[in-house]
């Protein structure tokens, strides 16, 4: 089906990520952080990336911008799950304003995740 690049720092979380969206015949490439997440869209063809919002270094607001600038067209799905002060509605916010063209909050299942990726694909 898709290609996709899944960017997240928490590895439990992509791992699970990961299975679930290869049930659904995905092919999936992981990144543990925005900087490895940039290098490997660099090497590769991806028809979607889903990014978490909140990352160590490089966050998945600055993946998105720099994304932006060359491939205006890409679906971007922003996760994220907030930390202690800042909501995961916050987190979304600033990755919508980055330029984001889908968000799901954390914690999901297979089905809100099915749904979103759906969407940004254009299902």
């Amino acid at each position: 089906m898709a290609r996709i690049l899944l960017i997240d720092d928490d590895e439990l979380l992509r791992d699970t990520v990961h299975q679930m969206l290869e049930l659904d015949g995905h092919q999936v490439t992981e990144a543990a952080d925005g900087g490895e997440g940039l290098r490997r869209f660099a090497q590769g063809r991806f028809d979607l990336v889903i990014t978490d919002v909140l990352m160590p270094q490089v966050d998945g607001a600055q993946v998105i911008v720099e994304l932006r600038r060359s491939h205006a067209a890409l679906p971007i799905l922003a996760i994220s799950g907030g930390r202690r002060v800042l909501s995961p509605e916050f987190n979304l916010h600033t990755a919508d304003l980055a330029g984001a063209t889908h968000r799901l909050a954390k914690p999901f299942g297979r089905a809100q995740l099915q749904q979103a990726v759906a969407q940004a694909l254009g299902a």
